[in-house]
């Protein structure tokens, strides 16, 4: 059986050789990077199963090389690494099309079981064309083919996660949505990280199509349950 083909990029290098080992010694083919021209360089060459990427790294940032990959491949997994506290690189990367985030300092055991949803969230992923059907409620409108937004006269770029979350919303307009149905259908039935990626994701969500994002409209938080959407809220 051909060994899945991770991407490492991380330009501490007694960190990189221990997720190398680490992967390597589960029966993985670990392909080191150590700054961003090198992942991407490497990644064009040989595409690989799935990206592990560090956002603070020399050359290019995380963000230029996440950016990158998701404008010609939509499918591979981006698992972002970022320090404890730094919420921003979070947010960021999440807009930018990373599936998942693991805080520093991680257990290999955690590590091991988000790539190893990720790749399985891969395999299982039915082949269906996207729905570029723009979307349009409120004052917002949305085309999916170019992955650009406006708010009246405010524009945004918005990632393909963020189109699908909308999208599941939109379809049960009015009614709670709760997180495991977001997990299932989104990140896959297998996702084996925590709810907090999904309240990330609606977090930035709605920095783009709230007027106010911190007293939400379109998007409302039903506590311990999930999200409501409201095309046009009254």
């Amino acid at each position: 059986m051909k060994k899945s083909r991770i991407l490492v990029v991380e330009d501490e290098f007694p960190i990189l050789t221990g997720l190398v080992d680490l992967l390597e010694g589960e029966g993985f083919e670990a392909i080191p990077a150590r700054d961003g021209e090198e992942a991407l360089r490497k990644y064009r060459i040989d595409p690989p199963d799935l990206i592990l990427l560090d956002i603070m790294i020399p050359e290019k940032s995380g963000y230029d090389v996440c950016r990158e990959v998701r404008a010609s491949n939509p499918i591979v997994p981006i698992l972002i690494l970022t320090a404890k506290g730094q919420e921003v690189d979070k947010v960021v990367g999440l807009e930018l099309g990373a599936d998942d985030y693991i805080v520093k300092p991680f257990g290999a055991r955690e590590l091991l079981a988000r790539i190893g949803a990720a790749l399985r969230r891969t395999r299982t992923r039915p082949k269906r064309r996207r729905d570029v059907t723009p979307i349009r409620f409120g004052q917002v409108d949305i085309d999916p083919r170019t992955l650009l937004g406006k708010r009246g006269r405010k524009k945004f770029s918005i990632s393909p996660r963020e189109i699908d979350l909308l999208r599941l919303m939109m379809d049960h307009e009015g009614e709670v949505v709760d997180r495991d149905t977001f997990l299932s259908e989104i990140w896959g039935m297998d996702y084996e990280g925590t709810t907090r990626t999904l309240d990330q994701h609606v977090v930035h969500l709605r920095k783009k199509i709230e007027d106010k994002p911190a007293h939400p409209r379109h998007i409302v938080t039903v506590h311990g349950t999930g999200y409501r959407f409201f095309s046009n809220p009254k």
